[in-house]
């Protein structure tokens, strides 16, 4: 044992870092290219409306001052956009910040976990951190929710049941119906955590989104979302939460920094409110990208999951490291997926037309050596 053991958690060995993924710089650097595809953290290509751009650009004033605790301008003008209770709403440094705020106010060492498999790997780490355990609901062989199996283990005592909505890797979905069934069979001690990252490209009829079903007095619960991806915002890492009692949220509160998420965010994301538009007309486009994508890989001949987020979770001929290496050397970055039985998928960003033009050539080229 070092000296070192002495201090760290136990469970912070049985974590890996999170794949972040290089940046385009050092891809440029490191494969000598002039041009690079980024397809590998699912940001919106079209970026935010131009009305935040502009703000982000004259932004020089009062930065040496604390931003609002509270988001106040933004949760006033949130909880209207969203017809929901002010008090209700967290917000954070993105919604993965949220996800460790949930996990440090609400787990204790022993407690039981539920979520999907394969998951966004903070799902996991968060628990496994805290001395969790987690118990996995597999999706099924084509790649759907196993809705029977996940209401089966919500139904059973658990601290947390949590998941996201589309799936991340896989892109999948429950409708309505199949949604509800969860949640009613969910125990009544359990926290529910509704990861909608994607929400905003979720625009089958089928979907349904969890506050469209979960209401206060529903069981405890958080419906967290971001505005990160259609709104354009990665950058600048603003996510929120709706918690299903002010009470809820006032916890939650208790755990997050007083002063978590800045200035630019909060009025960035405020603009970007006031701009609806300019994101749906880009997650729409995303979408209609998606399909053509999509189609184009199982023309190939791949595994490839149903999808209704902003990017392709499909299967290689190859480890995905190894593929992700090669199609990083001709241009394009992509998501090698790593978690067991799934080492040979890729999750690809839904990029603009040229980026997927050459996305699919490049993986041509790859699949043309093997």
């Amino acid at each position: 044992m070092t000296d070192l053991d002495k201090i760290i958690r136990p469970s912070l060995k049985q974590l890996e870092p999170y794949n972040s993924g290089l940046s385009v710089a050092a891809v440029r650097r490191l494969c000598g290219l002039a041009e690079v595809n980024r397809l590998a953290s699912n940001e919106n290509p079209f970026g935010p409306a131009p009305e935040v751009l502009k703000y982000i650009r004259n932004q020089q004033n009062d930065l040496h001052i604390y931003p609002s605790s509270e988001a106040s301008d933004l949760r006033t003008e949130l909880a209207s956009y969203l017809d929901a209770d002010a008090d209700r709403l967290v917000f954070g440094n993105g919604s993965e910040e949220l996800l460790s705020i949930i996990f440090r106010s609400v787990i204790e060492p022993g407690d039981r976990v539920i979520t999907l498999y394969p998951s966004f790997p903070l799902h996991e780490d968060y628990a496994v951190l805290m001395g969790a355990g987690i118990e996995r609901v597999a999706l099924t062989e084509d790649l759907t929710i196993d809705v029977d199996k996940l209401a089966e283990a919500a139904s059973k005592p658990a601290k947390l049941l949590i998941f996201s909505h589309p799936v991340n890797p896989a892109g999948c979905w429950m409708s309505r119906d199949e949604l509800l069934a969860v949640l009613d069979a969910r125990h009544p001690d359990t926290l529910l955590v509704l990861d909608e990252a994607y929400f905003e490209f979720a625009l089958s009829g089928d979907y349904c989104g969890g506050l469209d079903l979960l209401a206060p007095g529903k069981g405890h619960w958080i419906v967290l979302r971001t505005f990160s991806k259609a709104w354009g915002l990665a950058g600048l890492r603003i996510g929120y939460g709706v918690c299903s009692s002010p009470a809820l949220a006032a916890a939650l509160d208790l755990t997050r920094t007083p002063f978590n998420t800045n200035a630019p965010a909060q009025n960035a994301a405020l603009l970007a409110l006031g701009n609806e538009a300019h994101m749906k007309t880009s997650a729409a486009a995303i979408a209609a990208e998606r399909d053509k994508v999509k189609a184009s890989l199982m023309e190939r001949g791949l595994r490839v999951a149903p999808t209704q987020a902003n990017f392709i979770f499909f299967e290689t001929e190859m480890p995905s490291a190894e593929a992700a290496d090669a199609l990083m050397r001709l241009g394009t970055l992509v998501k090698p997926w790593k978690q067991a039985g799934f080492d040979r998928f890729i999750r690809v960003t839904v990029g603009q037309p040229e980026e997927n033009r050459q996305f699919l050539e490049h993986l041509d080229s790859i699949r043309a050596r093997t």
